[in-house]
């Protein structure tokens, strides 16, 4: 039995969110084809997630097994004790949510996801995947706007920092752009969701 963590984050109302569209349906189908997982569905939003203050920043270097209940550091112990990751975050002005921004700093915690040794930072969440699923209104997969692209980029390469290298990303793209056929992006991207599901 493996646990999932579910982040989403976006500050839409209920339904009305593409990406959520596309996640919770791939969410749908890995329970049927994984029905004794655990899936922790963290909606940042609702979860109040803010900036880091002065005693948030203390805490980043906890004794072994302190503050598992705290309000900041749970995250950190709940992100290392899971086997996998699902993202849902759209592109805000080439990023993300900032607020999916304010949960990566609680969870980078040394000693709990990485540490520092004489080599550098090693990432202790080693063996482990993520997905993330993003839409974004112009085609930025590809092109000559890949390059303003910094949302999935961060994403991928703090999970990477975190010891996560198995990062595949679910993107739909020009879902703005007017003359396109919105929901047949999404429909197709749901398709490929859901042909990952049963292997994630």
């Amino acid at each position: 039995m493996s646990k999932i963590i579910y982040i989403k984050a976006n500050a839409k109302p209920e339904g009305q969110s593409r990406t959520f569209k596309i996640s919770d349906s791939f969410i749908e189908d890995y329970k049927k084809f994984h029905p004794n997982d655990e899936i922790i569905t963290l909606d940042l939003y609702k979860e109040g997630i803010n900036f880091l203050t002065e005693e948030g920043i203390t805490l980043h270097a906890p004794t072994p097994g302190e503050g598992k209940d705290h309000p900041i550091l749970k995250y950190a112990y709940q992100f290392a004790e899971a086997d996998k990751y699902i993202i849902a975050a759209p592109m805000w002005n080439l990023s993300f949510p900032a607020i999916l921004k304010a949960y990566i700093d609680y969870i980078c915690v040394t000693g709990i996801t990485f540490k520092y040794t004489a080599e550098g930072p090693v990432g202790l969440c080693e063996g482990k995947k993520a997905l993330h699923f993003v839409t974004r209104g112009g085609e930025y997969s590809e092109g000559p706007a890949a390059a303003y692209e910094m949302g999935d980029r961060y994403l991928r390469t703090i999970f990477g920092f975190l010891g996560i290298k198995d990062f595949t990303t679910i993107s739909a793209n020009k879902v703005n752009v007017i003359g396109e056929d919105i929901e047949a992006i999404l429909e197709n991207t749901i398709r490929k969701a859901q042909d990952i599901a049963k292997d994630f």
